[in-house]
């Protein structure tokens, strides 16, 4: 078993896709927003829901449950979108609700388990537990990849 990684410490906005509770590191999230009617973009993949104007910038929104195949989102009044700074770029995540913020220390963070080629899980940096919770922490730079998240930009 390796030791903790006192990097993978801080703080985690946690958000739930189903039964499961997921975080991200709370420096990546610049704003927590209902989610709104989006443009859908011809050709797109599936997960990519389409963008929205904020505030000027044109926002890529990623449905976090059919990247992650998971099962067909539904959209209510609970569903949020949170907007990231990934690599410099910003991304909108649709997410079925937001928790909290918690603070988990690098002892709290447990390596994610091997399970072979069978699943990919480069997109996850630990399983933190927190209250008898088990949090997926999520590695959003590896998750969202920008060479797929590739929207021109206004000039």
């Amino acid at each position: 078993m390796s030791s903790p990684d006192p990097q993978n410490a801080g703080e985690y906005l946690t958000f739930t896709l189903g039964d499961e509770h997921y975080g991200v590191d709370i420096l990546k999230v610049q704003e927590i927003r209902g989610y709104d009617a989006v443009t859908r973009l011809p050709d797109a993949p599936d997960y990519i829901k389409g963008v929205i104007n904020l505030r000027g910038t044109i926002v890529p929104v990623i449905d976090l449950r059919l990247k992650l195949r998971l099962a067909q989102a539904r959209y209510d009044s609970f569903t949020v979108m949170i907007v990231l700074n990934v690599d410099d770029r910003v991304v909108g995540i649709v997410v079925d609700g937001v928790s909290d913020v918690v603070p988990l220390s690098a002892e709290q963070i447990r390596p994610t388990p091997e399970f072979g080629a069978a699943i990919d899980t480069r997109c996850i940096s630990g399983i933190g537990t927190f209250d008898d919770r088990m949090l997926i922490l999520l590695d959003i730079e590896t998750l969202l990849d920008s060479a797929e998240l590739a929207v021109p930009q206004a000039a």
